[in-house]
C-alpha cells in the first residue's frame, strides 16, 4: 500500500499534517472523508502517481495528524482552518498551485479551500457531497434520517464523544457498512485501521468539533459567500448513485453549477466511498480531469 510514497508529518499554523507524497507532474492534494484516514486512497493515489504529483493526507483532527485544542465557536475545526493546513502542507512541499479533490469531508475542506485561496487551487474535485449551506438549507425528514451524523456528531459536548467511546467499532462498521455497495471494498487491515483511529478520544472530540464547526461557521461562511463570491477553477463533481445525494437531490449537479461556471460530472454507479467501491472508474475520471 502506497509503495514509492514517501511519509512526512509537517508542521504548520497551530498543528501537524500526516501524509504522503509520491509520483512525479502536476501536483494533486487528495482528501479524505469519515471514518477514513488518507488511506482511504490506497487504491487511486498509485495509480494517479503516474501521471500527478500525489499528496495524500489526514485532515487536522483524524489519523496521524495533531488535534489542537477546540475553542467554544469551533473555529480551530471549521473547514477555513483545515483547508489552511492543507494549504500550507503544499507550499512546504513546493506546491503553490494545484488541483485539489475531496471526498466527503474532504470535498468540504477542498471546496473551502478554492473558494478561500482562489489562486493556489488549479482545478477542484468534489465527491459525493452538496455544499453545507445547501444542504442546511434543504434540510428536511428525509435529510434528519439520512445524515443522522450531522445531528448526532454535531450534539453538545461530552454526548456524542461519550457514546462513540464506548463502542468505537461499532461506529466505524456501521458507516462502513450501510454507506457503501461493495461490501469487500474495505480489507481487514484497513477497516482495523480506521477503528484504531476511532478508539482515540481525542479523533473523536475533533470529528465532533468539526461536525459542530459545520452547523455553525462552515455554514455562517457558505452564506456569506452565496451570490458574491464563485469557485473560480473547473470542478468535477462525482456521486454515488445510490447513496444519499441521489436519494435527497433531484439534480445535484446543479447544486454546484449555482456555484461555479465550469462544472462537471455524474453519478457512479456505487456507495458512498467512491474512491475505495470504484477506483479505476475513479482513476479514470481524475487523470481525464486533471489532465
Amino acid at each position: 500500500m502506497f509503495d514509492d510514497f514517501e511519509t512526512f508529518d509537517i508542521a504548520t499554523d497551530g498543528t501537524s499534517i500526516h501524509g504522503r507524497v509520491g509520483g512525479s507532474g502536476p501536483p494533486v492534494l487528495l482528501l479524505h472523508g469519515i471514518p477514513e484516514t488518507h488511506l482511504m486512497w490506497h487504491r487511486v493515489a498509485p495509480r494517479l502517481a503516474e501521471h500527478h504529483t500525489v499528496v495524500v493526507t489526514d485532515l487536522r483532527g483524524y489519523g496521524d495528524s495533531g488535534k489542537p485544542p477546540s475553542t467554544a465557536d469551533h473555529e480551530p475545526y471549521s473547514m477555513r482552518a483545515i483547508g489552511g493546513d492543507q494549504l500550507d502542507v503544499m507550499r512546504q512541499l513546493g506546491h503553490d498551485t494545484f488541483s485539489v479533490v475531496g471526498h466527503d469531508r474532504g470535498a468540504r475542506c477542498a471546496y473551502r479551500l478554492a473558494l478561500d485561496h482562489p489562486d493556489a487551487v488549479r482545478r477542484l474535485g468534489v465527491m459525493d457531497v452538496v455544499p453545507v449551506g445547501d444542504a442546511y438549507d434543504r434540510a428536511d425528514k428525509d435529510f434528519s434520517l439520512t445524515y443522522w451524523q450531522w445531528s448526532f456528531l454535531a450534539a453538545p459536548a461530552p454526548v456524542p464523544e461519550q457514546f462513540i467511546g464506548a463502542a468505537p467499532a461499532t461506529m466505524v462498521d456501521f458507516m462502513l457498512d450501510t454507506w457503501a455497495e461493495v461490501k469487500d471494498a474495505f480489507p481487514a487491515s484497513l477497516r482495523a485501521r480506521y477503528i484504531e483511529h476511532f478508539s482515540d478520544p481525542a479523533t473523536v472530540h475533533a470529528i465532533c468539533e468539526e461536525f459542530r464547526a459545520a452547523a455553525t461557521l462552515d455554514y455562517e461562511q457558505d452564506e456569506e459567500d452565496r451570490g458574491n463570491r464563485r469557485i473560480a477553477c473547473p470542478v468535477l463533481f462525482l456521486w454515488s448513485q445510490h447513496g444519499s445525494v441521489a436519494k435527497l437531490y433531484d439534480d445535484p449537479l446543479a447544486l454546484w453549477q449555482e456555484w461555479a461556471d465550469d462544472v462537471r460530472g455524474g453519478p457512479v454507479p456505487v456507495g458512498h466511498f467512491i474512491p475505495e467501491e470504484a477506483p479505476r472508474q475513479t482513476t479514470r475520471q481524475l487523470v481525464d480531469f486533471l489532465r
